[in-house]
């Protein structure tokens, strides 16, 4: 071996756990790829509010109902109506998007 082609352990070490770690990825998005093309409903919860039927029945257009979070509050993601991640609101070329900040684990609502 020549100089140049010289490593250390600890270097050999990084590269092969690179590797692997990269490989476990890719073996992990194959695996998925079956269930790429399924629908999901995917919904973000801005915030809610109660309010009696007769109070819903004259809401026109151009109402405004108070929610119970503020600007600039962390909101809910949900998939199938399950609670998956927390975000925040974003504006995107004139449109509401949603990034998210939190990936919720296990089964927590």
């Amino acid at each position: 071996m020549s100089a140049d082609n010289d490593m250390n352990f600890e270097e050999l070490q990084s590269t092969t756990t690179e590797t692997v770690d990269d490989m476990d990825v890719i073996r992990s998005a194959q695996d998925l790829e079956a269930v790429f093309d399924i629908p999901v409903a995917v919904s973000a919860v801005l915030g809610k509010s109660r309010m009696q039927v007769s109070q819903l029945l004259r809401i026109g257009k151009g109402a405004v109902i108070e929610l119970d979070r503020k600007v600039g509050d962390v909101i809910d993601i949900y998939v199938n109506n399950r609670l998956v991640a927390r975000g925040e609101v974003v504006v995107v070329e004139d449109r509401l998007g949603i990034t998210m900040t939190e990936i919720i684990k296990g089964d927590r609502r």
